[in-house]
């Protein structure tokens, strides 16, 4: 017995169907076919919107939730200009100043002097950073539990791990970044102090320039960066899109258009890291791995 099929190739006006006609001739598909076909064309047109909100709530899950914040933008806002007011301040007039009143300049140092000026300078900008931070959070105090947390306690290593996989991309990065923004041919390429002492083996300067890159700059760019800006901007976006804000800033606040693609997807890492763990001592690890790969890297 031949099964009917349930789509209409001829219709006349005037068919009923409580009347059916001769001249209409009916094809009939079989219920299961015809509801698989239909359960298939709704899913595939499932409003994207809700496939998206399916993906943020995922990644909110893998990152977790914001934090308690007790200030308001206007507080983020004048932390971070006070940092970098700071930051400028120190590194181009008060360090400068102070060599030059004692009566030498940076240039003049030997490979060794020129290390510990650095140290010096970053030092500086970094306890300059943390007081800047103190102070304007100190009428917030006493601060929730999970602000600016160290502990060597919590299942992070695994994604410390993970981050520490993600180096050759930030590499790669790195040289796709350089493709974007060349160097300018009439900019002039000159080895930086950090690479001259290498250059010249020297082993002072090297280990004054160690501490400087992976112990120094990891501790107060992750107090400053992940520990109070992704935290505090929680306040007015959800966490995966605080993790992308404060590594875009982060990236700015080295002032190099040819890293930035690659410090930006590392200060992600960082925070993704952070966030999960609700730790700066993860993400000040990773960042200091990471500096100490570049250190390493530039030594061969």
């Amino acid at each position: 017995k031949l099964q009917k099929w349930k789509i209409s190739c001829f219709r006349h006006e005037g068919f009923s169907p409580e009347n059916p006609k001769p001249e209409y001739i009916e094809h009939f598909l079989p219920e299961e076919f015809v509801q698989t076909e239909l359960y298939k064309s709704s899913a595939h047109r499932r409003d994207w919107k809700s496939t998206l909100k399916e993906a943020a709530d995922a990644v909110s899950r893998a990152v977790g939730s914001g934090w308690t914040v007790p200030w308001t933008a206007e507080t983020i806002l004048q932390v971070m200009l006070l940092w970098v007011a700071a930051f400028w301040f120190i590194g181009s007039w008060m360090i400068p100043f102070a060599a030059h009143m004692a009566g030498f300049s940076k240039e003049s140092l030997t490979f060794k002097g020129q290390a510990l000026f650095s140290l010096v300078t970053d030092v500086t900008e970094g306890l300059a950073g943390i007081a800047i931070l103190h102070r304007c959070l100190s009428h917030f105090h006493p601060l929730p539990s999970d602000w600016f947390k160290f502990s060597l306690r919590g299942k992070w290593l695994f994604d410390v791990a993970l981050g520490c996989l993600m180096f050759p991309f930030v590499n790669q990065l790195s040289q796709f970044n350089l493709t974007l923004l060349p160097l300018m041919p009439s900019t002039p390429v000159t080895p930086s102090s950090v690479e001259q002492s290498i250059l010249a083996r020297d082993p002072v300067a090297m280990a004054l320039y160690a501490i400087v890159v992976s112990i120094c700059a990891p501790m107060w760019e992750e107090i400053v960066f992940r520990g109070f800006l992704l935290p505090s901007l929680t306040r007015y976006m959800p966490v995966w899109s605080a993790i992308l804000v404060s590594s875009v800033a982060f990236a700015l606040a080295h002032f190099n258009v040819q890293r930035m693609l690659p410090l930006i997807f590392l200060g992600m890492v960082m925070g993704v890291v952070f966030a999960r763990s609700r730790n700066l001592l993860p993400s000040m690890l990773l960042h200091s791995l990471w500096n100490g790969f570049v250190f390493l890297d530039l030594m061969r």
